[in-house]
């Protein structure tokens, strides 16, 4: 008897690390990329909002209700229970962030900063400082400028895809993209402390990025800087020189 004590002592230990619990609740967590200090505040407020609802329904209303996805910068999660273990199940996923936002108005004076995601969410500024502070952001982000006029979802996924399908050694060298108000796209390159101006025009956006990649790796091989690339027209490609470089 005195063995059989023991080995449920000891099963109960193993039960009690891989699978913490709250209250009555034993849970397992995986936070994918996101945040792990947020992750883990999400993790006791599921928890928590488990034990009251008693059902993975009402975990989900809860969810909604108290905006926990925008809370904790959530992009998607999975939940499951298994009734026999009072085990809960939770999986996070958190977005990669892309680029700073501002969004500027007519006048050109007043704006407002976001973070653009690769699924063309908008999270608030305090995104990245969670993320720095969880070690999973070194470096800063590009930024994005572009009228409130051009600023509909579509033109997001489009930007979104846009830097998220760039190859690292072009991204590594990405300062700014500009958007106007004819839809003109401008990239801005920081290349050895020297900037390039890159002009895209309103469309074929993929096709001449794809273009602009085989031109930086063909100069970058010569360790020459471009001061402007021309890419309006695919057919007339023009690459200028600064004299100081």
């Amino acid at each position: 008897m005195k063995k059989f004590i023991l080995l449920f002592a000891v099963l109960n230990l193993n039960l009690a690390i891989s699978a913490p619990s709250i209250g009555e609740i034993n849970y397992k967590t995986s936070f994918g990329n996101c945040p792990s200090r947020t992750a883990g505040a999400l993790t006791i407020a599921m928890v928590k909002a488990f034990e009251d609802k008693r059902s993975l329904k009402g975990l989900k209303e809860s969810i909604v209700e108290e905006k926990l996805m925008e809370k904790y910068y959530l992009s998607d999660y999975k939940v499951n229970y298994d009734p026999l273990e009072k085990l809960l199940k939770l999986k996070f996923e958190c977005p990669l962030p892309l680029m700073k936002v501002q969004v500027y108005k007519n006048n050109g004076v007043d704006s407002y900063e976001a973070i653009l995601v690769d699924n063309a969410q908008l999270f608030e500024p305090s995104y990245l400082t969670v993320l720095k502070e969880d070690n999973k952001l070194k470096k800063d982000l590009p930024s994005l400028a572009l009228p409130v006029g051009n600023f509909e979802i579509e033109t997001r996924k489009t930007i979104a895809k846009l830097v998220s399908g760039m190859e690292e050694d072009l991204r590594k060298n990405l300062s700014e993209i500009i958007l106007n108000e004819l839809n003109e796209l401008t990239i801005i390159l920081s290349i050895r402390e020297h900037t390039s101006n890159v002009f895209l025009g309103p469309d074929q956006w993929d096709e001449k990025v794809s273009k602009l990649e085989k031109i930086i790796k063909f100069l970058e091989a010569k360790k020459r800087v471009p001061s402007v690339i021309n890419l309006i027209n695919t057919k007339k490609i023009v690459v200028k020189f600064s004299d100081k470089f």
